[in-house]
């Protein structure tokens, strides 16, 4: 294949000059790589998307006249395409925007350079290179996400009220996993028996925002899990920033445990450390699910839920923004249903109930 084929089309959008600027050399430093226009504001966005077709697109969200969540919303709809978000750091507004064009449709962010000119820009590189390598894996045509995630009135016949789980549910995502995630959260069957434990791969200073939009989203509490908190039915736990979590039965109750040791799979937090621990605590009565995202990460983890008689979820090629996580875990552990995120809940339940009715 020519490289000229090879190449891709980048669009950038901001609203300060010098940004664009500075994006574009950034971009342009790879040679599969190209800008082929620019952008000042939102609605010159969209303009330009329609007349440039570009292949990428990195969207800054705070601008004056249209923003770039109301651009995004307009792309994904009407001219599905990656985008990239550049955010501004800090501020927790600035945080839940973020999660909120996640939850769009948007691949990746990359927090904005800040501070004076004289700031180290390597890692602002590196993350907008990584960011956008994640974008041109991205399968085309993606299909265009909702713009509001309704919350669902599924119900379950077990109504247990703040007790410890009996059943766990463990979850690995990354690039794509928060609008997937929503997706499962708003479609999973309340009450349950069974606690719900998720690693996703996102920086940790984002975790509360996004603890906040899935508890909203959904009918589950949901919150940043902590060093030796019990495991509640019916409640959702991330793991926390640059972290594993993990769980044990201590005492009879299944208990988080927070570890600092090494990434597994390039990460940390990793889904592997918690499926397997997950594994030991609950044998056969814990459902593993591998969604959408880059490389590895979840599917020697979901080849030991398997092996104790666990469950076996994985995310489909059409719904995955990105198919690699999903397609490794095929590959190394198989699977006992392949479905949508909206449908994890649904196969959750059988296969717990298929387990019930065996023991």
């Amino acid at each position: 294949m020519s490289l000229l084929r090879q190449t891709k089309r980048v669009l950038v959008v901001d609203d300060s000059a010098f940004m664009r600027r500075l994006i574009t050399e950034m971009v342009e430093s790879r040679p599969e790589f190209i800008v082929v226009g620019t952008a000042a504001d939102g609605a010159e966005a969209i303009e330009r998307v329609r007349k440039l077709r570009p292949d990428i697109v990195t969207l800054d969200i705070q601008m004056p006249e249209v923003d770039g969540l109301t651009a995004l919303a307009v792309i994904m709809n009407e001219m599905p395409r990656p985008v990239v978000m550049l955010s501004a750091a800090g501020s927790e507004s600035d945080n839940t925007l973020t999660i909120r064009a996640l939850e769009l449709g948007a691949v990746e962010f990359v927090r904005k350079p800040s501070g004076p000119v004289s700031i180290d820009l390597s890692i602002v590189r590196s993350e907008l290179l990584r960011a956008i390598d994640a974008a041109a894996m991205v399968r085309l045509p993606i299909a265009a996400p909702s713009v509001r995630v309704e919350r669902k009135e599924v119900l379950s016949c077990e109504a247990p009220a703040l007790e410890p789980c009996r059943e766990l549910v463990v979850v690995a995502a990354s690039t794509g996993g928060p609008r997937a995630l929503a997706e499962v959260i708003s479609n999973f069957p309340s009450p349950t028996t069974a606690g719900m434990l998720v690693v996703q791969h996102m920086p940790g200073d984002f975790l509360q925002s996004f603890a906040r939009r899935l508890a909203q989203v959904g009918r589950m509490p949901v919150r940043v899990g902590s060093e030796g908190e019990t495991v509640m039915a019916g409640h959702v736990y991330l793991a926390p920033g640059d972290s594993h979590m993990k769980v044990e039965i201590a005492n009879g109750l299944p208990t988080i445990r927070i570890d600092n040791g090494p990434a597994v799979c390039g990460v940390r937090p990793s889904a592997n450390p918690l499926f397997e621990s997950a594994a030991r605590a609950f044998g056969g009565n814990v459902v593993g699910v591998v969604l959408t995202g880059m490389g590895r990460d979840g599917s020697e983890g979901l080849r030991s839920v398997r092996a104790v008689g666990g469950g076996a979820i994985v995310q489909d090629r059409a719904s995955s923004i990105i198919y690699g996580m999903p397609r490794s875990a095929l590959a190394v552990a198989g699977a006992d249903r392949v479905v949508a995120p909206r449908l994890v809940g649904s196969a959750v339940s059988d296969l717990l109930s298929a387990r019930r009715a065996v023991a």
